[in-house]
């Protein structure tokens, strides 16, 4: 698969990647991806990416239900960054149960986050483990 030569990897073999509604254009979240889950990621049409905190893959909704149905894989100008335009199935991207991992605003004068939006599910129900 030549995409996986094609774009830049950091030292640790990671590559960023968001995730935006392919219908609505709202960025959902960022997370990072290596070589194996960019290669299933094109493979599968679903979102996988590597989990930095628990250093394993991590298909996005195996979980709690809230899978990414991708679309379309881009990347930026430097080949640095990758954009997945992605279908979400179920309701929020976030594991906070919020729609978007963005969901904190800074303030005017930057003293403060401000929630822009409500959690659509409470992630202790689902987020067992």
């Amino acid at each position: 698969m030549k995409i996986l030569d094609m774009v830049k990897f950091t030292e640790d073999g990671l590559i960023p990647a968001i995730a935006q509604d392919a219908a609505t254009g709202e960025i959902l979240m960022m997370a990072w991806m290596n070589r194996e889950s960019l290669h299933m990621t094109v493979e599968s049409k679903r979102a996988t990416y590597w989990s930095r905190s628990r250093n394993k893959l991590w298909i996005k909704g195996e979980e709690s239900g809230n899978i990414q149905e991708v679309s379309n894989i881009s990347t930026d100008c430097d080949a640095d960054v990758i954009l997945l335009k992605i279908r979400q199935v179920g309701a929020a991207a976030c594991h906070t149960g919020h729609r978007s991992c963005f969901y904190r605003d800074v303030t005017e004068n930057g003293d403060a986050l401000i929630e822009n939006s409500s959690p659509l599910f409470d992630p202790k129900q689902v987020y067992k483990k």
